[in-house]
């Protein structure tokens, strides 16, 4: 009886300790998440705010993507993104803390000057190097550090949308498609939750749509089923649009500083083509728009496509999630009154559908669902994002992702198989 009173003591001080050290790593990641989250959503939004105020900013887009090779080459941060933060998630890579003022301004200056780019990315990025970093100064072991970057992910996204739960579970799911990074659920949560509440604190109202659905029935799942499987030629249009011209780009013009110049250029140009302001920035009035008033234009999905994969490609900063946002929304409300479906809703499934489908996180998609339009037809979405999910193939915006699952069958694929094998 004493040996195992002595047991359980030994593993309650030992799980106490565990608790500590993630809550040691939780506060200061959430504190400083939640402060520079909510710093660049209210540049980003003055900027955006100051671009339709003067138009003339839209000329200035080359010059800001001189600026933002110069800011890359200062900093060290030159062909670092997205897919190097969730390799520190897979392998422990470092993740330069130099980053996070690069990303920053880049974005800002991209918004600024009316390149058509989201945030998500940039945040992605923030928030793994400010977890990773963190982290290393708390003298955290490699895999401790690998946690803290999928926390620091959760709590930037959390800051940034006001969407802590599905924050936390794309932060611990993007990396691995088909398996959970689970022990950082309690950790990224509590950071998501803390920096949730410094952005609320200052002001930031969390992003939220609202929304009128159909009833649930036979009829309309099956409407929603067939959305959902027309959003997943959508997502894969986008994602292979987007790495054709990353890959194109830099081939045909590798000088960085030519490449900024003809590919801002082509982005105004673009712009007074197509409109000038509707495809630029993030676009959250256009999606917005197609949600709760059902107005979008049947070519707006495709103009937000080639202006974003053109943008991203010329070497500008920003994100993909908010631009798959616009995609699927617009395309959503042109494509789902044809079937039937009311044009705000089908928008609502289109949106987290085509989001779903490029990012390979099902979970977490029907999360932000939920947070995104407070549980209304939720059933309804969440078909419509399955069958995205399953129909979009191995398809997605980051490279870096492993399949651990096939998406139609029910065997490990042959890759992590392979993994599995090697350790």
């Amino acid at each position: 009886m004493k040996d195992f009173l002595k047991k359980e003591l030994y593993s309650l001080r030992a799980v106490t300790a565990i608790l500590a050290r993630w809550l040691l790593l939780a506060v200061p990641t959430g504190l400083v998440c939640g402060a520079v989250g909510t710093a660049f959503h209210l540049a980003v939004e003055h900027v955006t705010e100051w671009r339709g105020e003067h138009v003339w900013l839209l000329w200035l887009l080359p010059l800001a993507g001189l600026a933002i090779v110069a800011l890359y080459k200062l900093t060290g941060c030159e062909g670092m993104g997205t897919n190097n933060v969730i390799r520190a998630v897979h392998s422990g890579e470092s993740v330069s803390p130099l980053l996070v003022p690069a990303i920053f301004l880049g974005t800002v200056l991209t918004h600024l000057c009316g390149g058509s780019a989201g945030r998500e990315g940039a945040a992605l990025q923030m928030g793994g190097s400010i977890g990773y970093n963190i982290a290393k100064l708390f003298r955290f072991s490699d895999h401790d550090r690998r946690t803290a970057t999928a926390c620091g992910m959760a709590a930037f996204f959390s800051a940034l949308f006001g969407t802590p739960l599905a924050a936390t579970l794309f932060g611990i799911m993007v990396e691995d498609v088909g398996l959970a990074f689970s022990v950082a659920f309690v950790p990224g949560f509590a950071a998501a939750l803390i920096a949730y509440g410094v952005s609320l604190a200052c002001g930031i109202a969390p992003t939220h749509f609202g929304l009128t659905a159909p009833a649930l029935s036979l009829d309309t799942a099956l409407l929603a089923a067939v959305l959902g499987a027309a959003c997943a030629l959508v997502s894969r249009g986008f994602c292979w649009l987007l790495h054709t011209m990353e890959h194109e780009m830099p081939r045909r013009l590798p000088n960085p500083w030519v490449r900024a110049v003809v590919g801002g250029v082509a982005v105004v140009a673009l712009s007074y083509l197509m409109g000038v302001g509707r495809y630029n920035g993030a676009g959250m009035g256009v999606i917005t728009a197609a949600i709760e008033q059902g107005q979008a234009l049947p070519w707006d999905f495709l103009c937000k496509m080639l202006l974003t994969a053109l943008t991203l490609s010329a070497g500008f900063k920003g994100g993909e999630v908010v631009p798959s946002f616009y995609i699927g929304a617009t395309f959503g409300c042109v494509f789902g009154p044809l079937l039937g479906l009311p044009a705000g809703f089908a928008a609502a499934v289109g949106l987290i559908s085509v989001f779903c489908g490029a990012t390979n996180t099902l979970i977490p998609s029907i999360l932000l669902a939920y947070e995104l339009f407070g549980g209304v037809g939720l059933e309804l979405i969440a078909l419509g994002c399955g069958v995205c999910y399953m129909l979009s193939g191995t398809h997605g915006l980051y490279s870096s992702q492993l399949f651990v699952t096939e998406k139609l069958l029910s065997e490990y694929t042959a890759s992590w198989g392979e993994r599995l094998r090697h350790h």
